[in-house]
């Protein structure tokens, strides 16, 4: 899918056909002609989906005859339980602005919205991208601080849980560990996303790319990704905290349920000691002529069963 943006009256306005007045195009997924005519439009080469999965940095960043080349991992689908991180690959040539992507960075959707209804200063490729790369941040700053709430909702899950029933309790801490594995998956990515960004910003700012303002914007930008980045960072902490705790009240569960079972074997013992001797059949038993020797035998069997619970209950294991 193509989309063509010019600028008029101090708006984004989408046209069907690439001409001089185009200042930015957005590839969606493009098709071979979609791409030659991209190519033709803006005079130079742009990248295939496997060079935009290159990982070294040189491949990601770098100047050739003339345009700039740069690719950052953006994640999308954050609110479902299968998030995707793909590469988004911005070429800057001549003052126009060349975006190609293969998923849906809500950014994407927003931000050319907001640029069509607004004046955002959208009148050259620099200050699209600038205008771009701020409604990313914002939008990956809102992950985060979904993230956050949802963190601080499993922490009162796990300190705090309502359900009294062992059960009930096991099958609440297998749905957590779920959950603190999809928000570990969620949180690396944010970091991985913001790594790449972070790149991407040094490098356009090195580049003195734009304007006094824009420069500016880049700079207010690069402080805003590094304080996502402390967020982030302190976010992970707080799931690998979870984890570990998650995984000592699972402990803690199953070792009452072993004390419980010591204690009931240690109980009944005594009392199954003493119907043994007395359960045996030899001939010469002088306790089988007893006229008491069965209430007797009872009252022995409670005795050694009482006895050892109360003592266990006076040193305080139970």
């Amino acid at each position: 899918m193509l989309r063509a943006f010019a600028h008029e009256s101090g708006l984004l306005a989408r046209r069907t056909e690439l001409d001089q007045s185009i200042i930015w195009v957005d590839l969606m997924e493009p098709s071979k002609e979609e791409e030659d005519a991209v190519e033709a439009w803006l005079g130079a080469f742009i990248p295939t989906r496997e060079e935009m999965a290159e990982i070294e940095t040189s491949s990601r960043l770098y100047v050739e005859d003339g345009s700039t080349f740069m690719t950052a991992t953006l994640p999308s689908g954050t609110e479902g339980e299968h998030t995707v991180l793909s590469p988004v690959t911005f070429v800057l040539s001549k003052g126009r602005l060349v975006t190609i992507r293969y998923h849906e960075p809500r950014a994407f959707a927003t931000f050319p919205m907001r640029a069509e209804q607004a004046s955002l200063g959208c009148f050259s490729g620099e200050t699209i991208l600038t205008g771009l790369l701020e409604a990313i941040v914002d939008r990956l700053a809102d992950i985060l601080e979904s993230v956050g709430r949802d963190i601080v909702k499993l922490s009162n899950q796990i300190f705090h849980a309502p359900e009294t029933k062992a059960s009930d309790r096991d099958r609440n801490f297998q749905q957590i560990l779920r959950q603190i594995g999809r928000k570990e998956d969620l949180v690396s990515g944010m970091q991985d996303s913001l790594i790449s960004l972070q790149r991407l910003v040094s490098f356009l700012t090195a580049l003195k790319v734009g304007d006094k303002e824009t420069k500016s914007r880049g700079k207010t930008l690069l402080r805003d990704i590094q304080s996502l980045s402390d967020y982030a960072s302190a976010l992970s902490g707080k799931v690998t905290f979870l984890l570990d705790a998650t995984l000592g009240m699972i402990n803690i569960e199953q070792n009452a349920i072993v004390k419980i079972v010591s204690v009931g074997t240690v109980v009944f013992l005594p009392p199954t000691l003493v119907g043994t001797v007395y359960g045996m059949n030899f001939q010469n038993m002088p306790e089988l002529n007893w006229t008491y020797g069965y209430p007797l035998a009872l009252i022995a069997m409670a005795l050694s069963a009482i006895l050892p619970f109360w003592f266990f209950r006076r040193r305080g294991w139970l």
